[in-house]
């Protein structure tokens, strides 16, 4: 029997889950970042560090007809130019994107006219480049001026193609081609919902609403540009990749190691602080499985930092998505069916499908709407391709419903709240099946829109909007209700080890890009063991500790590391209290657990769990399987989604630089009001709703919705994003023609 000093009967000593969950607490991640000791993808310098630059394609579509490589080899420094007959040479891998449909809890799709394809996606393409800005070769020099200057070097002959860059035009007849594996350019045809039945509700509605729109490509601009670095050691094999990927280093460590034609044990991939992600960090790009191979051919460590002209021609981008949509109504201004067609534009190469199919899913919001039927398309065209962009798909859902709600209100002369009021989901009716096949969890809609009117002083617009006018000025004011699904990859995992010295060491798969997840994940830890929460030490983003995990993307870090790391402190508890039953000689019922101890009840007879976790460690008098490390592992893949919702009200930016993107500074950032609507997702024990990116989905309709309505008094229904000055100016005068060409008098 092991033999330990007993501890006095006290309170939880101090710091000792104080800082647990909901408790506001000084980010551990802020001191390093705001002190400049953080360390991001251009600050990692090993030695013999030596330099590369991607030579990309000029043309959108074309033929490469040949490479001469003889006099940027023979330039300063450069010590090699690598092309796509090398890389093909050696036998190397296409990327895995693997752009497939998801499954449940995400909207279950049928397939129409063909089956999803996948276009095969080579770093170096091997005949023809398909995008302005696709990577033809790489140069490895000792600086990297002198790569610079070796690229400008390298003779590239290109045979220029037929170019479409529009989804809608590249499903036209004749459109050219990109790839032969996808006949007509198409590469997915899905639909969702009940088609006949949608039918007949419409062929009853006396009133439809039409919108036909398009939601423009954007791009994520995170403020680090991707940098990577990467080392090959000859003796063991063994590779390197420094990255920043928000999909999370396991992920990023079987893709190259599938591209590289490797074991993943010969692959570690490491992530240090990163500068933001918006989701376009989250997918396998080329200069992964280009550095990697580059630092193995040059024998020493290569590093390269995409420029931000560069990251505009290559990043991958999201949205760009074309819409034609319909909602009926009954006469006193019931929803009766929605239905149309969505069309994503794929890029030069079908890389993700997840955009199109959430969107689909969401295509009635937050409305009661008894059916509907949606089609979705996607198309390859002769730009970069489009991935999953904060809140995947949803923004420009919802921008199209909450449009055609706003045209509903103006055909019917009714208010816009009121409308929306009347069709709302209400409480009761949760969990709610919508008509399109997403089955929402909880929800208090009406109670989130009134909330956000009251914060808006909606009911006093009109006098400001005519203190407006008496300046000569046009206001309006914009309201969009949203709801949205995040689901993300589902397999997550967590371990835990509680160490004797006095701290908790948590491995997690995910992946931080600014969320806080030192301190959010600390948080859980410090509250369900009752440890200090400055004890807890966040183990992440290698994957020499990293076995598994899914990165951070569709607001699925907190929600399943709730899941996770509450069943990892779970199974420490319980093991711990079989210890310390042995250590205090009672049986396991008597232990109870709190602030960190174990006691026998109804006693002063304790033990903590540090000191628990010291003897089951270094005492072999306890029984074998109490022996060893006090810790757990949680892996497991939860199939599960959580709905955010809200309301946002506003009240009031083509890009290849800055230089012509008004980038929003302090001066000009516009007062932001916020209210919480504090309802328990069911799916997880903390409720966990996702927030992330519930922000960005209604801000497309709030934002046209209020200039459609400060212009409405000059004729003007709809403008296209992005809403330029020159599209405000078009729309009014387009809106003034109109109104002139039907005064009386006027000829037909």
């Amino acid at each position: 029997m092991v033999a330990l000093p007993l501890s006095d009967p006290r309170s939880p000593p101090p710091g000792w889950g104080a800082n647990g969950i909901g408790q506001p607490v000084r980010r551990k991640e802020d001191f390093r970042l705001l002190t400049g000791k953080g360390c991001f993808g251009d600050d990692v310098a090993p030695a013999d560090l030596v330099h590369a630059v991607i030579v990309r394609s000029p043309h959108a579509h074309a033929r490469i007809v040949s490479v001469s490589k003889a006099a940027a080899l023979a330039a300063p420094g450069v010590l090699a130019v690598l092309t796509s007959a090398d890389y093909s040479g050696e036998g190397l891998g296409p990327i895995p994107h693997n752009p497939g449909l998801m499954a449940p809890p995400d909207v279950r799709v049928r397939t129409r006219s063909i089956e999803p394809i996948a276009t095969v996606h080579y770093p170096l393409p091997q005949e023809t480049v398909r995008y302005v800005g696709e990577p033809v070769a790489i140069v490895i020099a000792a600086t990297i001026g002198q790569a610079k200057d070796a690229a400008d070097l390298l003779d590239v002959s290109y045979q220029p193609l037929p170019v479409v860059t529009r989804a809608a035009d590249a499903l036209r007849p004749g459109a050219p081609v990109l790839w032969e594996t996808a006949p007509g350019n198409l590469c997915i045809d899905v639909e969702v919902g009940d088609k006949a039945a949608t039918a007949a509700a419409f062929a009853a509605a006396a009133h439809v609403v039409r919108l036909e729109t398009w939601a423009q490509r954007v791009t994520g601009v995170p403020m680090e540009p991707r940098t990577n670095v990467a080392e090959y050691d000859g003796v063991s094999g063994q590779y390197t990749l420094y990255t920043g990927s928000g999909r999370g280093v396991a992920k990023v460590r079987l893709d190259l190691a599938q591209v590289l034609g490797i074991p993943a044990e010969k692959v570690r991939v490491v992530c240090h602080d990163m500068g933001g992600n918006f989701g376009t960090r989250n997918l396998f790009y080329p200069e992964y499985a280009l550095l990697a191979w580059a630092a193995r051919r040059v024998g020493r460590p290569v590093k390269w930092t995409c420029e931000r002209h560069e990251s505009f021609l290559s990043d991958y981008q999201g949205r760009d998505l074309t819409v034609e949509a319909e909602l009926a109504l009954d006469r006193e201004g019931n929803f009766l069916a929605v239905r149309g067609c969505n069309l994503s534009n794929l890029g030069g190469h079908a890389t993700a499908f997840g955009p199109l199919q959430k969107g689909l899913g969401l295509m009635s919001n937050v409305y009661r709407i008894p059916v509907g039927y949606f089609r979705g398309q996607g198309a390859v065209t002769n730009t970069v391709s489009t991935t999953p962009y904060r809140s995947a798909g949803r923004p420009e859902a919802i921008f199209v419903v909450e449009r055609l709600v706003d045209l509903a209100a103006d055909q019917l002369g009714v208010d816009r709240a009121a409308l929306r009021r009347r069709n709302l989901i209400p409480p009761a009716a949760q969990p709610y099946a919508n008509p399109l096949g997403v089955t929402y969890d909880s929800g208090r809609y009406q109670e989130a829109m009134e909330t956000a009117l009251a914060l808006a002083d909606w009911a006093g617009f009109p006098a400001r909007r005519a203190e407006a006018q008496r300046r000569h000025k046009f206001r309006g004011i914009g309201i969009a209700n949203y709801v949205e699904i995040t689901s993300g990859a589902p397999r997550e995992r967590g371990e835990i080890t509680v160490l004797p010295e006095g701290k908790v060491e948590l491995v997690m798969g995910t992946m931080s890009s600014g969320q806080g997840h030192e301190t959010s994940f600390a948080q859980l830890v410090s509250e369900w063991l009752g440890v200090p929460f400055d004890s807890v030490v966040y183990v992440a983003h290698d994957t020499n500790w990293v076995k598994a995990g899914g990165g951070s993307h569709s607001g699925r870090s907190m929600k399943l590391a709730t899941t996770i790391i509450g069943h990892a402190t779970d199974e420490i508890i319980d093991k711990g209290r079989k210890i310390a039953s042995y250590l205090l000689e009672t049986g396991e019922p008597d232990i109870e657990f709190a602030h960190g101890r174990f006691r026998v009840a109804g006693t002063d007879r304790e033990i903590g769990l540090f000191e628990v976790a010291s003897a089951a460690a270094a005492h072999p008098d306890l029984p074998e399987e109490l022996q060893g490390p006090l810790a757990a592992v949680s892996d497991q893949t939860l199939p599960v989604a959580s709905f955010p919702y809200g309301t946002q009200v506003c009240e009031e930016l083509l890009s290849a630089s800055f230089m012509d993107y008004a980038m929003p500074r302090a001066s000009t950032f516009p007062e932001l009001k916020t209210a919480l609507s504090e309802v328990p997702a069911p799916t997880n024990r903390l409720g966990v709703r996702s927030g992330g990116e519930g922000g960005t989905t209604p801000a497309l309709a709030a934002v046209i919705n209020a200039i459609v309505d400060a212009l409405a008094e000059l004729g003007v229904r709809h403008i296209e994003m992005p809403a330029t000055p020159e599209r405000v100016w078009r729309a009014i005068r387009e809106a003034r023609s109109v109104a002139d060409a039907q005064k009386p008098g006027k000829p037909s």
